[in-house]
């Protein structure tokens, strides 16, 4: 696992306070890339019993519309959540167990996708998500 962020330094250089439940919903992340709001509030509620699942949410809404956070959300699947967000990555979802793994941009810089139509929008991301069947499926099928 990669070594664990300065969450304190990174709360306040977006301009939020830095509590409890922010620190452990970002540790939470930082240790469970694509968790669900379940697994987040499971997780965070180890070490904070008392946290409310409301500030879980907040917490949750806050460290998005900051950038802190990513919010994905592939088709069929309830919302996920991942710290990984200063790059222009994608996603691989098994339609078996619903198992998530990021995908690098392998052709140049953000968007690494160019839209044969841009409509007029300044275009400063393209979100892929690639679907198949893990290897513990494949192997679980067989």
């Amino acid at each position: 696992m990669p070594e664990q962020p300065d969450f304190t330094q990174m709360l306040r250089d977006v301009g939020l306070r830095v509590t409890r439940p922010r620190l452990a919903v970002m540790d939470a992340l930082h240790r469970h890339a694509h968790a669900d709001t379940d697994t987040v509030i499971g997780v965070v509620r180890q070490g904070l019993p008392e946290v409310s699942h409301q500030a879980i949410y907040d917490t949750l809404r806050a460290l998005t519309s900051t950038g802190l956070v990513r919010k994905i959300q592939p088709l069929g699947s309830v919302a996920r959540y991942e710290t990984r967000v200063a790059d222009n990555h994608h996603h691989v979802v098994c339609r078996t167990c619903g198992s998530i793994s990021d995908v690098d941009c392998t052709i140049g810089a953000a968007p690494c996708l160019q839209a044969s139509d841009d409509h007029g929008f300044h275009i400063d991301e393209a979100e892929v998500i690639f679907w198949g069947q893990c290897p513990d499926c494949i192997a679980a099928s067989a």
